[in-house]
Parts: structure tokens; sequence; C-alpha cells
């Protein structure tokens, strides 16, 4: 029973051992790629707006007026 014992708490703590080097690996692969990733795929500073979103299809400020012009419109013809 004594060496049972000790031969089932050997392999729990190696199967621990696996999983915890297996997390700590790819915790520091993920690091890496992250670090990659930023440094060669940043987005330019030209293509962000202030609110730190990337502005790939401007819309114009005529069309955003039309847009708010017929919600308030549509707003206060239908009140809830």
């Amino acid at each position: 029973m004594n060496e049972t014992l000790t031969s089932g708490i050997e392999l729990m703590l190696t199967g621990m051992g696996i999983v915890f080097l297996f997390l700590a690996m790819l915790i520091v692969a993920v690091n890496v790629m992250s670090t990659v990733i930023q440094h060669y795929f940043s987005p330019t500073i030209s293509n962000i707006n202030d609110n730190g979103v990337e502005n790939n299809n401007a819309i114009d400020n005529n069309v955003i007026a039309a847009i708010t012009a017929a919600i308030h419109q549509y707003r206060r013809n239908n009140p809830k």
C-alpha cells in the first residue's frame, strides 16, 4: 500500500510539474509574439484618431451632419 501511494504521489507531482512548465512556456511564447507583432506591425500614427481608433475609411463631415439631422427629425416625429 505504501509503495502504491508513493507511486501515485510521484505521478501526480510529475503531471502537475509538466502542466506548470507548459503553462509557463505558453505565457512566455504569447508575450514574445505580442512584442514582435507590436514591433513590426504597429499601426502608423497618421491613421489613428483622438480616440485611439484606426481611421481607415474616414466619413465626410457632410454625411455625419445629414445622418445626425435625420436621427433628430425621426426622434422628434416618433416620440416614445
